[in-house]
């Protein structure tokens, strides 16, 4: 299974003609706000900054297999440049997805807080190659009176998923530095990429991200045995995302979602797991390792989420 990382510029890359195709891509690239990269200017003109998603775009659909998805994140008020660009670059529009955060609005003093980013989803062609229709089961609203049986179907509304770059406290999911500081501002939680991965995806698929930042997509993809391939411009960027990929972060564990999708028919063909003699093994295989103060918390963690494992095992 491949899961790698390259440092370069995502449009040059492209443009050398990639060796495979995508089967699905998450695009989340720098919103053009005036934020402060290492890499990248973020105060382009609008005209320089929507021809470069345009043809970035356009690359990305030459590339992608028949029926093959994009999902193309942006602010809520660029939602017209965002429809624009695909449906000029030959995407198929199938959905505009409200990722509604489970975070405090930001505050205006002329219009309503804002409260939601649009994430575009769009497929070469008419018709999705791979559409898996979740069920996840939230918690009943005070106007329900019973639980519901079989969950329910996800929609265009995603309002269970809270975001990593409120001001409040997001939990130990936002890579840090040494001194507290988040590493990088804009890190899409694991839970969202797991959700996108699921729907438009198999196992075995290709899983594309152009725009890589902390590497959260290729993380979601190799738990679910998906093929990933990132493309990050900043250096640093790229060697963390080495790191998260190669030491196990108990954050970066995304069994703890899987309970919310079980009502979802066919789950273990999506979203596989091991089996118990697997784990077994595999237990016996790090205990047998030297521990040491540099790897200890690693194996640790690796235990634990075997151990999670058994309860998610394959029929």
């Amino acid at each position: 299974m491949r899961c790698e990382i390259i440092q370069a510029d995502c449009e040059q890359f492209l443009i050398q003609d990639p060796s495979e195709m995508f089967d699905l891509t998450f695009m989340d690239p720098p919103f053009n706000q005036g934020k402060e990269y290492q890499s990248h200017d973020d105060e382009m003109s609008e005209s320089e900054y929507w021809g470069w998603m345009k043809r970035v775009c356009k690359l990305i659909y030459d590339y992608t297999s028949e029926g093959g998805a994009i999902y193309f994140m942006q602010r809520e008020k660029n939602t017209q440049f965002v429809l624009e660009v695909l449906n000029s670059t030959g995407w198929t529009f199938q959905n505009l997805i409200v990722w509604r955060k489970k975070s405090s609005a930001v505050p205006s003093n002329y219009r309503f807080g804002k409260h939601y980013q649009i994430i575009a989803f769009a497929t070469k062609g008419k018709k999705p190659r791979v559409f898996n229709k979740l069920r996840i089961d939230p918690p009943l609203l005070v106007t329900e009176k019973y639980n519901r049986p079989n969950g329910m179907f996800v929609t265009d509304v995603w309002d269970d998923i809270r975001e990593l770059t409120s001001g409040y406290f997001a939990g130990d999911e936002p890579l840090r530095l040494n001194n507290g500081d988040r590493f990088h501002k804009q890190q899409s939680p694991v839970q969202l990429l797991t959700r996108i991965i699921l729907s438009s995806s198999i196992t075995g698929d290709n899983v594309f991200d152009p725009f890589a930042g902390t590497g959260t997509t290729l993380v979601a993809a190799k738990q679910l045995q998906r093929n990933s391939l990132g493309i990050e411009i900043d250096t640093d960027n790229v060697s963390i995302i080495k790191k998260r990929l190669y030491e196990v972060r108990y954050t970066d564990d995304i069994l703890k979602y899987r309970e919310s999708y079980l009502h979802t028919e066919m789950l273990d063909d999506i979203w596989p797991v091991y089996s118990i003699n697997e784990i077994r093994t595999k237990i016996d295989e790090i205990n047998r390792l030297e521990i040491n103060t540099y790897n200890s918390k690693s194996i640790q963690t690796k235990l634990a989420l075997l151990e999670k494992q058994k309860n998610y095992l394959i029929k």
